[in-house]
């Protein structure tokens, strides 16, 4: 480990402990989410695509009922940027008559063909953007701003049978692992006081509330999985290349852009994962046969309870160990998969590894450019003064980012060629150890969701996510409960195109250990 990284570490470490009782100060007035009523709202996307497919429920009745519970629970959680109640009502009923009409003339089949979301609401992350909609992304100098078109993965959801209600908050420009710009802050719904994560957090809010059945968001740096771990939902971070991620904002040029970042689901229950994947991959579809039985028994599961003992990184939280340890004994004992008790020790490169790659990228935003003068940084020092003394005009976390961005960490460049190397030979060891049958169990974040603000302290949680970015690997979490009233989760790794392993498992551990549940 490098030098500076260590001791950044290790000052971290200690202002989390030293400024946990002002956390906990801060964070003694959570307010409770109405309880959930509506038990149409506690049924998979599957289910009610089923009922809307049958004729036991209408599009309408689905979309409407959704909508009232967004209504319901954003006064609480503060997560939706802009909506298309009205529109998507509309659409709904002219679903509803399509359907009449077809089951009438005898041609409904025809018309339901390739569209297993047909009638079903989905919301979306404001940066995957939907036409006509925000896609500032908390971004001051674009407020007002909206889409010309939807994204790709939202275009294929749409051809699906489904309709977009909203776009959801995300952090500026998706930079950060806590939903919160300068003028606004998504709290979490088991816990108010708390932070949903980031930057897909106004999207795992809504899904755990019960307010949206299906997710479109993005993830570069564990941007789904950790708001999926902290809300106690699925999410997914798919093999790169396969959904598409035309129309994200923002977007780079550098090639590898693509291969860092992913467009992908958030749901409640896991039969719906590959439902929401098969649409959003659109002609891609079959590179991952997402469709094909997976036999549990046949699977060999690796595990690690944490990636280093380091003084540098917060402990995983002892609920987290205890959860994979469960998760592995359960797999074993009752599924009959295979264990294996190897362990990838260069993941306790992760930082190092994922800086050097991450920040090698061109057309990284610059939080610190001067919108009347582009050609002009703004003085970093002077916009952390703003902080304490009014007229910021840029996030603390933005400005964080900003810091990273400038310094890398100090990493010395000559040592940023050898991580970026260190890194493909991490790669090709976990692929070919995982192979076509391998998947690896790991945390998704060293703790459970932490108080707002706490993101700066806790930034050596992101250990967990933001490599398997930059290994180009395929990542589920999946919810394994609540410990204390906050959701513990496990992240579910496997080789590149080997999506379908990933679900698959998450499906089995949904079943052992009961996945999401409802804040109450």
């Amino acid at each position: 480990m490098e030098v500076v990284v260590w001791l950044i570490g290790v000052v971290l470490r200690v202002l989390n402990v030293l400024l946990a009782p002002l956390y906990w100060l801060r964070a003694r007035d959570s307010r409770r989410l109405p309880p959930i009523r509506d038990p149409l709202l506690m049924r998979s996307a599957t289910d009610l695509a089923r009922g809307i497919r049958t004729g036991e429920l209408t599009s309408e009745q689905v979309v409407t009922a959704f909508i009232e519970r967004v209504k319901e629970v954003n006064p609480y959680l503060n997560a939706v940027v802009d909506e298309r109640y009205r529109e998507a009502i509309e659409e709904a009923r002219a679903l509803d008559r399509q359907m009449k009409e077809a089951r009438r003339a005898g041609n409904l089949e025809e018309l339901l063909k390739d569209k297993p979301l047909y009638g079903l609401p989905f919301t979306v992350k404001e940066s995957c953007s939907v036409a006509g909609l925000s896609d500032s992304v908390g971004w001051c100098e674009a407020a007002g701003r909206r889409a010309a078109r939807d994204g790709g993965a939202v275009l294929g959801v749409r051809a699906g049978g489904a309709r977009p209600l909203l776009a959801s908050r995300t952090p500026e420009l998706c930079l950060g692992w806590e939903t919160a710009t300068l003028r606004h802050r998504t709290h979490n719904p088991y816990r108010t006081a708390r932070t949903p994560g980031g930057s897909s957090g106004g999207e795992a809010a809504l899904v755990a509330s019960g307010a949206s059945p299906l997710s479109v968001a993005s993830d570069i740096a564990g941007s789904i999985r950790i708001p999926a771990a902290f809300c106690g939902v699925f999410g997914h971070k798919a093999t790169p290349g396969i959904i598409p991620i035309d129309g994200h904002v923002p977007t780079l040029t550098d090639e590898k852009f693509s291969k860092f970042l992913s467009v992908g689901p958030m749901c409640r229950f896991a039969e719906d994962l590959p439902l929401l994947m098969n649409v959003m991959a659109g002609e891609k579809r079959h590179l991952l046969n997402l469709d094909q039985p997976v036999d549990i028994s046949q699977i060999k599961v690796f595990y690690m309870t944490e990636a280093s003992k380091s003084w540098a990184f917060i402990p995983v939280e002892q609920c987290i160990r205890d959860a994979i340890l469960n998760c592995v004994q359960y797999l074993h004992k009752e599924c009959g998969a295979q264990l294996s008790e190897k362990k990838f020790k260069d993941l306790e490169d992760s930082f190092e590894m994922s800086i050097s790659l991450f920040f090698s990228m061109k057309d990284i935003p610059n939080l610190l450019q001067d919108p009347a003068n582009p050609k002009r940084d703004k003085s970093l020092i002077v916009e952390l003064l703003k902080h304490i003394f009014g007229g910021a005009t840029r996030s603390l976390q933005g400005l964080g980012f900003a810091l990273i961005n400038k310094t890398k960490l100090f990493i010395p460049a000559s040592r940023r060629k050898f991580y970026e190397q260190k890194a493909e030979i991490l790669r090709q060891e976990i692929v070919s150890t995982l192979g076509t049958n391998g998947v690896l169990l790991y945390p998704a974040h060293c703790g459970l969701a932490h108080e707002h603000g706490r993101v700066y302290t806790r930034a050596s949680g992101v250990l967990y996510s933001m490599p398997l970015n930059v290994l180009g690997l395929p990542a589920t979490v999946a919810p394994l409960g609540l410990h204390a009233g906050l959701p513990v989760a496990v992240q579910v790794i496997a080789g590149p195109y080997q999506d379908r392993l990933c679900l698959a498992v998450a499906k089995q551990l949904e079943i052992g250990f009961g996945g999401w549940r409802p804040p109450s």
